[in-house]
């Protein structure tokens, strides 16, 4: 009986404990550690270059697929070959977490 609850225990926790570690990603921490901030400015607001986006206030979805399909190469338009050497450095998780930061600012 012992050995059942505490299956049904882990079975339980498990996901909460892999989950909460990507939700304890920083995505304005990130923004900053992985230059983001270097071309989009350090608000999100004020890109260096008018050709850049402006990120802040997009969708998480959204600006989530624009990193992605840029990484992947699906994206090649644009400034996203320069791009494409910055996200090689960022992991799916990390991507999720600025996107998620992006849609609040």
């Amino acid at each position: 009986m012992k050995s059942k609850t505490l299956s049904i225990a882990v079975a339980l926790i498990l996901p909460l404990a892999l989950s909460s570690n990507a939700m304890a990603l920083d995505g304005a921490a990130l923004f900053q550690s992985k230059t983001c901030w270097s071309c989009h400015g350090k608000d999100a607001k004020t890109p260096i270059l008018p050709v850049y986006p402006r990120l802040a206030g997009q969708s998480a979805g959204y600006a989530l697929q624009q990193m992605k399909d840029i990484k992947s190469g699906a994206r090649a338009n644009g400034q996203a070959a320069a791009m494409k050497g910055v996200m090689g450095l960022v992991s799916d998780e990390e991507m999720a977490a600025i996107a998620d930061w992006l849609a609040t600012q």
